[in-house]
């Protein structure tokens, strides 16, 4: 009985990471979210089981490995996005120029004056 409990465990946990690695690749990360409580909860029941040494255990490791690879991505595209939009907010706020010895000289970018309607 114990083996089979383990091997439910084990097929729910690689089933989890699957849906993991969908989400992932789909760009998906909020339905990430609800998956976090499930994933620790076999993880632990898995823990607690104290099986440390099967090929089950190593193909669960490398699905681990592989999500982690791919959320750290997806994180390295958000950062970088994050970046380039604080790019696009400083150049229209700010005009910047470089003289003939290679200072750079900002100017703020006056905003849009706003008409205003009166009746």
């Amino acid at each position: 009985m114990p083996n089979e409990k383990k091997q439910d465990l084990v097929k729910a946990l690689e089933e989890v990471l699957d849906l993991e690695r969908s989400a992932l690749v789909d760009g998906d990360l909020d339905h990430l979210e609800h998956m976090l409580p499930e994933k620790e909860k076999l993880i632990g029941a898995i823990n607690d089981m104290q099986v440390f040494d099967s090929d089950e255990l190593i193909r669960l490791q490398q699905k681990v490995q592989r999500n982690q690879r791919l959320l750290k991505s997806a994180a390295d595209g958000i950062r970088v996005v994050a970046d380039r939009m604080a790019e696009l907010r400083k150049v229209r706020q700010e005009f910047t120029t470089y003289d003939s010895s290679g200072q750079r000289t900002g100017f703020d970018v006056r905003q849009a004056a706003k008409l205003e309607k009166r009746a």
